[in-house]
């Protein structure tokens, strides 16, 4: 039997499961109980996602920074950083990935580091640099975490939606900055990582509208939810065949099915210039998700940039601190000088 079978740790963007050898059993009723285990507590971290603390602040960069909050379009409490830049009439607006919050995640502490270790993930991402680097470079940066996340509000009974519901989030930010007085006549850049660039992608599609003055979007990393719960499914030692059967126990703990969780689809919305950049040996999703996404993409000004040598997903969430100039030079060039 293998090890993944006899003792699977998983991770999803909402929680951990730890799934041991249950004693008394034969081999084989083992391996059946354990496969219905690991679907179900894949399921139920649907059902309540994992909060990342704030671990970092812009402070730790020598950075001024206002502690805001402000409200999604349904109402949702979201909290968040203003990061000014004197002097700048540009706002980049950031959100995070999934199961992450504004600061990053801690996975060298655990539970993060069980939870994102067998994917070979289980280091810490702070995205506070990332701030510095956009400041630096002259920018008012406004970070938020997602609903269900780092300190925003519980909505949607703490849920995982895959960028729905959070498109909502995306709206409010956008609402927030044309109303806030310092920075409603700037032009303004997204920076939407992972899931948010998936619900930056299923905004667009219910609002089109609310993007008319949004220069670009740098979107990292999106990913649609079957294609990285089949590929966490394989990790622990449960045939990719049985997506279909998790699939059913999801939408019995969200309402929610893979089917209507479809960034692939949202894609088709894009109306602005658009960046999005990828690990392409990344372990948890194959190239051909984020290819998808960019080809459905209905505009000519966009961009996809591979990143190679690594298949470790988090890599591609430090990619803009180590090599920032692809990304600052896109904003550049449609945000102006």
């Amino acid at each position: 039997m293998r090890e993944t079978t006899r003792r699977a740790v998983l991770g999803t963007a909402a929680g951990l499961s730890t799934v041991p050898l249950l004693a008394g059993t034969t081999p084989a009723a083992s391996i059946a109980l354990d496969e219905e285990q690991i679907l179900q507590q894949m399921a139920d971290a649907f059902g309540q996602q994992l909060r990342s603390p704030i671990m970092h602040t812009p402070a730790e960069q020598d950075l001024d920074y206002e502690d805001v909050t402000f409200q999604a379009i349904d109402g949702v409490p979201l909290e968040g950083w203003f990061i000014p830049a004197r002097g700048s009439d540009k706002l980049i607006i950031a959100n995070h990935p999934m199961g992450f919050s504004r600061s990053g995640l801690p996975g060298h502490l655990e539970p993060w580091k069980s939870i994102w270790s067998s994917s070979g993930n289980g280091i810490e991402v702070n995205l506070v640099p990332d701030y510095k680097i956009l400041h630096d470079a002259g920018y008012h940066v406004l970070a938020y975490d997602l609903r269900n996340y780092g300190l925003s509000g519980a909505a949607n009974g703490g849920i995982a939606s895959s960028g729905i519901f959070e498109s909502r989030d995306v709206l409010g930010s956008l609402r927030y900055a044309r109303e806030r007085r310092d920075t409603r006549r700037m032009r303004i850049g997204l920076f939407s990582r992972c899931l948010g660039c998936s619900a930056t992608f299923h905004a667009m599609t219910r609002d089109p509208r609310a993007f008319d003055s949004v220069r670009c979007l740098v979107g990292p990393q999106p990913v649609t939810m079957e294609v990285i719960m089949a590929r966490r499914l394989v990790m622990a030692g449960v045939p990719a065949d049985r997506i279909g059967e998790l699939e059913r126990r999801v939408v019995l703990r969200t309402g929610i099915p893979f089917a209507a969780r479809q960034p692939q689809q949202w894609a088709k919305g894009v109306r602005i210039p658009t960046f999005l950049y990828q690990v392409h040996d990344d372990t948890l999703t194959h190239p051909s998700d984020v290819q998808t996404m960019f080809d459905n993409i209905p505009v000519a000004d966009k961009k996809l940039q591979w990143i190679p040598g690594t298949n470790r997903r988090f890599d591609g969430y430090l990619e803009f601190q180590r090599r920032p100039q692809p990304m600052l030079q896109w904003f550049a060039s449609h945000m102006g000088s």
